[in-house]
């Protein structure tokens, strides 16, 4: 199958930052570098500004794969603690099954979020597939149909860290995102204020190899439930850049979207595309220059926005914030998580890695760059350092 897209396609090629290389059309054709970029000009030109940015008066706290620091992550349990909590906006990571439908899970690879180890049935689907170039042995989403999915039953993925969470290991089912966007919408009304929901689109150059389209699915999703507007309370965020040009052009989605980055490495996208620009080549004023025409704010790992000294301790923050203002993109970093062994070591507090630390003291730190928002595992404590952070009681 051949992905057709305005900016980057799969299966042929691409604008790289100024330069345009032809795309591929269905009929064999192809557009012209020339037609190419002057598309992506206009298009880019002609965006309102409610369409391109939001604003924040006060830093969101994002609810990472909901209140995972406490209860079993993509699980309605986990949204419904972080909405209860005070996040802002609860995420759920989307992957697809075989019959085309968007669950909530972290990866393709089920082994281990769910049970499906413990299913005899399922045994003989166990395999080893190539995912974003690297071998991955276990279950995939896209080998189960939903009905079969509906029968695993979620578990703690990090058991030797959040011990207590394995309490609720086989109580939850694996959602679909058409039932996290119902979620978002009860508990809207019971809370009496707009839940934002940002999902993430998980893998999509290698599940349209496989002949899913995340995509199409998402648009469609979204558009059932009135978010494809302008200001809408949705974020669509992706590690990947096609499927975020694609969903502009070819989808017309009007709401906000969020280009992921890693602190080392590349877009699979780009990757396959032969385009040898990294996460870091593109965090530079130049590339966020480039990818602002497409995306509304930068999610990237935190360390790029403050990183660790080479002893583990915090160290001083870098330009990237000032740099993504500057290009007019919001930066929400993730994760926040409240473990010492997740924490800088001057954060750390005893000696169990298990333990909290002086987390709250972490997330203020970054608070103070001046970052938009922030990826939380126990979204509570997002809340009280936002609340320190603002000079609240």
């Amino acid at each position: 199958m051949t992905r057709i897209l305005p900016v980057l396609a799969v299966a042929g090629l691409l604008l790289v930052g100024s330069t345009a290389v032809a795309v591929s059309t269905a009929q064999g054709a192809t557009s012209s570098p020339g037609a190419v970029a002057a598309h992506a000009a206009a298009h880019a030109a002609d965006r309102p500004a409610t369409e391109q940015r939001w604003t924040t008066t006060t830093p969101l706290v994002l609810a990472h794969r909901g209140a995972s620091g406490y209860r079993p992550e993509h699980t309605i349990a986990a949204y419904e603690l972080a909405v209860a909590m005070g996040a802002d906006y609860i995420e759920p990571d989307l992957v697809m099954t075989r019959d085309g439908v968007l669950v909530d899970r972290h990866e393709p690879e089920i082994s281990g979020t769910t049970d499906v180890a413990a299913h005899p049935e399922f045994a003989a689907r166990r395999t080893t597939k190539v995912l974003d170039g690297v071998s991955t042995t276990g279950w995939f989403t896209e080998d189960f149909t939903l009905a079969e999915l509906k029968t695993l039953r979620a578990v703690e993925r990090l058991p030797a860290v959040r011990q207590e969470n394995t309490l609720y290991d086989g109580r939850y089912q694996v959602p679909t995102f058409e039932e996290v966007l119902r979620v978002r919408e009860r508990l809207s009304k019971e809370y009496g204020r707009e839940i934002g929901i940002i999902p993430e689109l998980k893998h999509s150059t290698y599940f349209h190899a496989a002949g899913l389209n995340p995509e199409r699915a998402l648009i469609d999703a979204v558009s059932r439930h009135h978010l494809n507007r302008p200001n809408a309370p949705l974020w669509v965020q992706s590690f990947e850049l096609t499927n975020l040009v694609a969903l502009r052009e070819e989808y017309r989605y009007r709401a906000s979207s969020v280009f992921l980055t890693s602190a080392a490495g590349a877009p699979y996208d780009l990757v396959v595309a032969h385009d040898p620009r990294t996460y870091r080549d593109l965090m530079t004023p130049s590339g966020l220059a480039s990818v602002s025409r497409w995306v509304d704010g930068i999610g990237p790992d935190k360390s790029l926005v403050i990183p660790r000294r080479a002893d583990g301790t915090l160290g001083s923050p870098t330009r990237l914030v000032a740099d993504a203002h500057a290009a007019g993109l919001k930066v929400t970093p993730y994760t926040f998580r409240a473990e010492n062994t997740f924490l800088p070591v001057d954060y750390r507090v005893g000696t169990n890695p298990a333990d909290f630390g002086r987390a709250i003291d972490e997330v203020v730190a970054f608070l103070r760059t001046g970052v938009d928002g922030v990826f939380c595992d126990q979204p509570d404590i997002c809340v009280t350092a936002r609340k320190e952070f603002l000079g609240r009681d």
